[in-house]
């Protein structure tokens, strides 16, 4: 036997001290790969900013096409895949197809489990440019973030799956036997509205053993998180009619009700005195939560001086184990355009989030007899592009979230957090419904000061570059990883 060799017990297993040097080589292989990558991955990240892939539907279709396109070429360019495609499926009781998505595969060989990998390449529209201290669509550093609208929503997401595939194959090589699964949607910010079909149709394409949402949030920019429970959604236009034509509002007022008196009487209805959901059906969902205080929220959110907080309980409950409600926008004549004029019909927009536990079409039927119970005056309303997205809790039981929170704690030196999210991630509930054996982890990239959906979006690049290592370290080890 040369001094090269190496001798094993009869149970073909190196011994304990030889396996946990190797996992170490391994690990700095890949902390290697995830440094020397990094300037790279930030000028891909760069390139997908600078498409304004916003895919609401006023907007132009063609950009969401170009973003998917630009996708696809970064898949392809891995040369891991076996497939790698841009498709799109039907919107449910619609003849309209949904945004493009992008859909990569690679099987798992010698017993590996095949891991799904999600994030969406859309982007929420960039609001009044004039709120901006840069071009939202022009990818701007300044300190240690990057801005611009989608930096962090979620093409950061897209780009963490990307370049931790990158440090895999840079570790271990372009062979490996780990099955991937990479999924790309086009329209996570327009409702998902073709995903349940999309999902029904290349359901064993999408099929894995985890699936990796990388479309959340961080505790803060030095510890990371886990998101294990997330609120669901009901949106949907509720118009209030009380005239069949605009009346003079000198000639009238005082005796005829306008529909904007009648919409805020009756939007005020929804919460009590102190700001919480007024709502009978409404539920809460009970869980303890880490210590949060106002001074924290007051700065996170941007509160005013002299702005209370609303609602009871801690205030982490609040944002995510309790219902609430909001008027997102409302078309009624401009100050600009105000005349003397009694309006006939005013409609708004309302977002409600449903706590976990409760299904969103109750929580729908609860708010609709609401409203319809408290027409002032005998409003006629009117509701609809109604979209629901059920909540969702995360069984944390599972090998995947074990290796998930060891991977964290390794990339970030800091033991990761069990969080809540306010925000909804509907899908999530299809892919339980699609697959009920996966285990689903929901990760991110944002801190809470990314600002996702507001102006002066932007990523923390020190956050972004612990989110692709602990990704690029889960699935390195995963790859070594049998009997799942």
């Amino acid at each position: 036997m040369t001094q090269s060799e190496e001798t094993f017990p009869a149970n073909g297993k190196a011994p304990a001290g030889h396996a946990a040097d190797h996992a170490a080589e391994h690990d700095a292989a890949v902390r290697r790969a995830v440094e020397d990558g990094l300037p790279t991955t930030i000028a891909d990240l760069c390139a997908l900013v600078r498409i304004p892939s916003v895919s609401w539907g006023a907007f132009d279709r063609s950009h969401v096409r170009e973003s998917a396109d630009a996708v696809a070429d970064l898949a392809r360019g891995l040369g891991v895949f076996d497939s790698v495609e841009v498709k799109q499926a039907a919107i449910p009781g619609s003849s309209d197809l949904g945004q493009p998505a992008v859909l990569a595969t690679r099987a798992a060989k010698n017993g590996r489990p095949t891991v799904l990998l999600y994030a969406h390449h859309d982007v929420q529209p960039p609001g009044k440019d004039a709120e901006w201290e840069s071009d939202p669509f022009q990818p701007t550093v300044r300190g240690d973030r990057l801005y611009g609208r989608g930096a962090a929503d979620d093409k950061a997401g897209v780009m963490a799956h990307i370049a931790s595939i990158r440090a895999l194959i840079e570790s271990v090589g372009p062979d490996f036997d780990l099955g991937l699964a990479l999924f790309v949607e086009g329209e996570e910010e327009f409702g998902s509205r073709s995903f349940a079909t999309f999902l029904e149709e290349n359901q064993d394409a999408l099929r894995g053993d985890a699936i990796i949402v990388a479309d959340s949030n961080n505790w803060d920019t030095s510890t990371p998180a886990l998101t294990v429970g997330l609120r669901g959604n009901v949106t949907f236009n509720l118009t209030v009619r009380t005239l069949g034509h605009a009346s003079h509002s000198g000639m009238f007022g005082g005796a005829v009700p306008d529909a904007m008196l009648a919409a805020v009487r009756l939007l005020a209805s929804l919460h009590a005195e102190d700001g919480s959901v007024a709502v009978a059906g409404l539920t809460s969902h009970q869980q303890d939560t880490p210590e949060y205080p106002e001074e924290q929220l007051r700065l996170e959110a941007a509160l005013l001086p002299g702005v209370s907080p609303i609602g009871t309980g801690t205030i982490l409950s609040r944002i995510w184990s309790q219902p609430s409600i909001t008027v997102t926008g409302i078309d009624a004549p401009s100050v600009a355009n105000a005349s003397n004029t009694l309006a006939p019909a005013v409609t708004v927009r309302l977002s409600a989030r449903v706590a976990p536990g409760q299904a969103a079409q109750d929580a729908y039927t609860a708010l609709e007899t609401h409203l319809r119970a408290h027409a002032p005056f005998g409003a006629v309303l009117e509701i609809g592009e109604v979209d629901l997205g059920d909540p969702f809790l995360v069984d944390t039981s599972g090998w995947a979230v074990a290796e998930t929170r060891r991977a964290m704690t390794d990339a970030w030196g800091v033991v990761p957090v069990d969080m809540g999210v306010g925000g909804s991630i509907p899908f999530i509930a299809d892919l339980v419904r699609v697959f009920p054996d996966a285990q689903i982890l929901v990760t991110g990239v944002e801190d809470p000061d990314s600002r996702a959906h507001s102006p002066n979006e932007s990523l923390h690049l020190g956050v972004f570059k612990r989110a692709v290592l602990s990704e690029a370290l889960l699935l390195a080890r995963l790859n070594a990883r049998t009997g799942h």
